[in-house]
């Protein structure tokens, strides 16, 4: 069979493309009624002139023809109606030139393109709902703070120990923070979409992807207040656990992967105990009526990242001073007594140490076991004094269980 000269094919994805954008466009005419400048023919001569003349010209003859649908558009949103929708029409057509020249060269990833591109605009409504209706205040709020933590502070930081004993890197300590947010804007998504069909379980779950001991405090208050909510608040506190094991996997393997194989039994040991314990609660919960309402709020807690980020510099300018001075006897110290305020700050100090090649990998699981059991027993006393005895006599065993599986995966 004759070889198929790769411009046609090229041309064929530049027609493709305009094709594609150009049948939602058609469907979106129909469904408002009105004249619009560009319809199904129009996108796909508009995509097929612009891999023609990327083709023929090159990035010259390219770009009048670009300059020339820019024209066009122009003119046809300044005649329209004055009740006309907006610029989407014709900034599509203008894209859609650009993506019929970008298939000329990178034909696979001008045709992903222009899917995402169709598909951006099938979803106007469910957008435009989402952003009006359902987005609050808040949370466009925390998206912007998201945006500038990962998209400005992070490129400025500086990708170098600095500070005391050289023990901090700010760009390393930014990232965790960036995937505390991450992770509890995640949850929290999910509870806003799932709703509250899932309870305080699920809420829990999202909750510990924040602050587990936090979390828990929160579940016993719940429980006192609410006696007939005992079960799902302790469903939600011990599944708090799973979310603080699932978090503390994940910073483990940004920071130091060797760490993290070396962590794999005790986090597996514990992640089961938890999700054993709490599986049977939340069985027991999803069988009682709950309020059915979406909860709106902070996607994440921003101080609370911030205060992380500050233990977290502290453990290490600590954690290698003593280190210096005392070898691992110095790291297990450090590591006990931060694990009464948090795990992770602990884990990921002990783990950074690791990264810097300061602590082989294998010296740092007892630490880190060492601040995940002394974060077990400030649990212990949360649960205690938020919930009272009802509360904590069901929540402790499940504490005590995922600190006995964290011990058994790192023994076995």
């Amino acid at each position: 069979m004759p070889a198929i000269d790769p411009l046609v094919l090229n041309l064929a994805v530049a027609l493709g493309i305009g094709l594609l954008i150009g049948v939602e466009r058609e469907r979106r005419k129909s469904e408002d009624d009105s004249r619009s400048p560009a319809g199904l023919r129009t996108f796909a001569i508009t995509a097929l002139a612009g891999g023609i003349a990327f083709a023929m010209g090159g990035v010259v003859l390219f770009a009048t023809v670009t300059a020339g649908t820019v024209a066009l558009a122009a003119l046809a949103y300044w005649r329209a109606p004055q009740d006309d929708p907006g610029l989407t029409t014709e900034i599509a057509l203008v894209l859609t030139t650009l993506l019929g020249g970008l298939a000329i060269t990178r034909p696979a990833l001008a045709a992903g393109l222009a899917v995402a591109v169709a598909v951006l605009l099938a979803a106007r409504s469910p957008l435009h709902r989402f952003v009006r209706s359902v987005l609050t205040e808040d949370e466009v709020r925390d998206a912007l703070i998201f945006a500038v933590a990962t998209l400005v502070i992070l490129p400025l930081l500086p990708d170098r120990p600095v500070g005391p004993f050289a023990a901090v890197n700010p760009r390393t300590t930014w990232i965790v923070v960036i995937l505390v947010m991450a992770i509890g804007a995640g949850g929290y998504v999910a509870v806003r979409i799932l709703g509250a069909r899932f309870g305080l379980p699920l809420a829990g779950l999202a909750g510990g992807f924040i602050s587990s001991t936090a979390t828990i405090g929160a579940m016993g208050a719940r429980a006192r207040k609410e006696p007939e909510l005992l079960a799902p608040a302790v469903a939600g506190a011990v599944l708090s656990t799973v979310a603080t094991i699932a978090l503390l996997t994940s910073v483990l393997a940004v920071i130091s992967p060797v760490t993290l194989r070396a962590m794999a039994g005790p986090l597996a040991g514990a992640a089961l105990a938890a999700m054993a314990y709490g599986a049977a609660f939340t069985l027991h919960a999803l069988r009682q009526d709950g309020d059915e309402k979406s909860p709106a709020g902070h996607a994440f807690s921003l101080r609370t990242a911030l205060l992380f980020a500050a233990i977290l510099a502290l453990m290490m300018v600590a954690a290698t001073g003593l280190t210096e001075r005392y070898g691992e006897t110095g790291i297990l110290l450090v590591a006990a007594l931060a694990g009464f305020v948090d795990t992770h700050a602990a884990a990921i100090s002990v783990a950074s140490l690791v990264a810097a090649d300061r602590v082989d990998s294998a010296a740092a699981v007892l630490p880190i076991l060492a601040a995940f059991w002394a974060n077990t027993v400030s649990k212990m006393i949360l649960a205690v004094s938020s919930g009272g005895w009802p509360f904590a006599i069901r929540v402790i065993p499940g504490l005590v269980l995922v600190a006995l599986g964290a011990g058994a995966g790192a023994w076995l």
